[in-house]
C-alpha cells in the first residue's frame, strides 16, 4: 500500500504539480512538489471518505430530520474549495517559507538547524518508534487546539470570525470546513508553528492534519452516534460535539459553552467543560446578526464574517475576554448587557428538544469562558 501511495504521489508531482508551478512561475516559491502532490491526494482521500462514508450515515442514522438539505450546500461547496484549492495553496505558499525561515523540520538530534524544542531532539529513541512519536505529536497538537478553540469563543474579534462556523442551522459532515479564511489563517499559523517547534516532518504534519480533520468531519456529521460511557470520555463523538454547536437555551444561557475538544474529549473532562447526556438539539446561534449568515451564499457568508470582525477588532470591547453578541455597526456587546435588550433566536428554537441530562464531569453552566 505504501509503495502504491508513493507511486501515486510521484506521478501527480511529475505530471500535475510541476507543470502547473512552472506555468505560474512558482517553482522556487511553493515548496516541494512532492509534498504538494501528497497534500492534494490526501485532500481527495478526505473528500471521498466524507462523501462515501459519513454522508450516507447521515441518511441512515440522522440526529435531526430535515425536510431538505438546502443550508448544507454552501458548506459542501466551501469544503471542496478549501481542501483542493485554498488550503494547499496557503500551506505551500505561506507556511512552507515560514518553516524554511525557522530552519525547516527536524531531521534528527544531530542537525544543528533543527528546532531545539523538537521532541526527537530530547527523546531520540522515539525516532525508532514512529507510531509512538505520532501519538506524542498528536497529544500536544490536540491540547493546543483545545485551548485555541476556547479562545476563539472568548476573544470577541476572533468569535466574530469563528461564529461563521457556528451559524449553520444544519450541521452536517460538510460543516467542519465552514469558516472564515482569516480564522483558518490564524489557526493554521498557530498549529503550524507548534508543528515546526515539535520538529514534525511535512509528511507527518499532513497526516496529523488529515486525522484531525476526518475526526472533525465525523464529529460534525448529522448522526446519532456515540462512543459509549468509557470511550466517549476520551474521544470526541458526534453526540458530544453536537452539544458544542447547540442553539443557546435562554433558560440556561451558558450551557452551550462546552465540549471544545477536537479529537480527545479528555481535555474537556480534565478542564471542566465536558457536557454529556443531552438529547440532540437544534444547532446554530441566538444572535440575529450571526444567524443571518444562513440567508447568504458563499460570498455573502464570508462578507458577513468580515464585517463582524472589523466591527470588533477596531474597538476596545473586541479585545476583552467574554461571550458577546453583535449590535449596531457590529459592536461587540457582552451577553449580560445584550440580554437586557432581548436575545434573538431563529425559528428552530421553537422546536428545541428538551431531555433529562447528567452533568457528571464539570458543568459548563458554572465554568468560566476561559480558564
Amino acid at each position: 500500500m505504501s509503495e502504491l501511495w508513493s507511486h501515486l504521489v510521484t506521478w501527480l508531482s511529475v505530471h500535475g504539480v510541476i507543470p502547473v508551478l512552472n506555468f505560474l512561475h512558482l517553482a522556487g516559491l511553493a515548496g516541494d512538489p512532492h509534498d504538494i502532490a501528497a497534500s492534494l491526494l490526501i485532500a481527495t482521500l478526505q473528500l471521498c471518505i466524507i462523501g462515501f462514508i459519513f454522508r450516507p450515515l447521515e441518511s441512515i442514522v440522522p440526529a435531526e430530520q430535515w425536510a431538505d438539505r438546502k443550508l448544507t450546500r454552501v458548506d459542501f461547496q466551501y469544503t471542496v474549495m478549501m481542501l483542493v484549492g485554498i488550503f494547499p495553496l496557503f500551506s505551500f505558499l505561506v507556511l512552507t517559507p515560514i518553516a524554511n525561515y525557522f530552519g525547516g523540520p527536524d531531521t534528527g538530534p544531530s542537525d544543528a538547524s533543527a528546532s531545539p524544542l523538537a521532541i526527537t531532539h530530547w527523546f531520540p529513541v522515539l525516532n525508532q518508534h514512529p507510531l509512538m512519536l505520532f501519538f506524542v505529536y498528536y497529544i500536544i497538537y490536540d491540547l493546543v487546539y483545545y485551548w485555541m478553540h476556547r479562545l476563539q469563543h472568548a476573544l470577541p474579534w476572533w468569535w466574530a470570525l469563528h461564529s461563521m462556523h457556528h451559524s449553520t442551522r444544519q450541521m452536517s459532515c460538510w460543516t467542519n470546513d465552514r469558516g472564515s479564511p482569516v480564522d483558518g489563517f490564524i489557526q493554521s499559523i498557530i498549529l503550524a508553528v507548534v508543528g515546526i517547534v515539535m520538529g514534525v516532518e511535512p509528511d507527518q504534519f499532513a497526516w496529523l492534519m488529515l486525522f484531525g480533520e476526518l475526526v472533525q468531519n465525523f464529529s460534525h456529521a448529522n448522526v446519532r452516534i456515540g462512543f459509549g460511557k468509557v470511550f466517549g470520555r476520551i474521544f470526541v463523538d458526534p453526540k458530544f460535539h453536537r452539544l458544542h454547536h447547540m442553539l443557546v437555551d435562554p433558560e440556561r444561557p451558558t450551557l452551550h459553552n462546552c465540549n471544545y475538544g477536537q479529537v480527545f474529549s479528555i481535555w474537556d473532562v480534565i478542564f471542566g467543560t465536558a457536557l454529556y447526556g443531552l438529547a440532540p438539539r437544534p444547532t446554530g446561534v441566538g444572535d440575529p446578526l450571526v444567524d443571518n449568515d444562513n440567508e447568504h451564499g458563499l460570498i455573502g457568508l464570508h462578507w458577513n464574517a468580515l464585517k463582524r470582525f472589523w466591527g470588533a477588532v477596531r474597538r476596545p470591547a473586541g479585545w476583552k475576554l467574554g461571550e458577546v453578541a453583535f449590535g449596531e455597526s457590529y459592536r461587540p456587546i457582552p451577553i449580560a448587557e445584550w440580554e437586557a435588550h432581548g436575545v434573538g433566536h431563529h425559528p428552530q428554537e421553537a422546536h428545541r428538544q428538551d431531555a433529562e441530562e447528567e452533568l457528571p464531569m464539570g458543568t459548563p453552566e458554572s465554568a468560566s469562558t476561559v480558564g
